[in-house]
């Protein structure tokens, strides 16, 4: 019998964004995105939780070591997009839409090679106390 476990870590950053599609002229963007489209940004306090999923380390009792995986955050993420405006400051979102669905896909991708494979890896990304997504669903 398999003795899978999960477990997590929370981060947080802080960054700004602009939702817009810049094939659609300014009114089409209010029309989808509302406010969060807005020409001069607005940002959001983003809580970040990484979940793995797996067994045991028997030499450890790890599933994977939490202040590496901390550390594995703040190198990959935070120092990315802590304090940021993901539109104009950062490669990733230069040419994606900087939506909580996209911003969760791009850290699971910037985290997945620096994890064990027999790992499962979920990312929650919340964007408000009421708005959060999850990747992969």
């Amino acid at each position: 019998m398999s003795k899978k476990l999960a477990v997590y870590r929370r981060e947080h950053f802080n960054a700004a964004h602009r939702l817009f599609n810049p094939a659609w002229d300014d009114a089409k963007n209010t029309e989808v995105f509302g406010k969060c489209a807005l020409p001069n940004y607005h940002g959001h306090n983003y809580d970040l939780e990484v979940k793995l999923t797996g067994e045991t380390d028997p030499e450890t009792g790890y599933v994977m070591d939490l202040k590496v995986l901390s550390d594995l955050i703040k190198s990959e993420v935070h120092s990315r997009f802590d304090h940021k405006n993901l539109n104009l400051d950062t490669v990733e979102f230069r040419n994606l839409n900087p939506t909580a669905e996209n911003i969760a896909v791009v850290i699971y991708d910037l985290l997945r090679p620096h994890i064990n494979n027999n790992l499962d890896l979920k990312i929650r990304l919340y964007e408000t106390e009421r708005n959060f997504v999850e990747y992969p669903a």
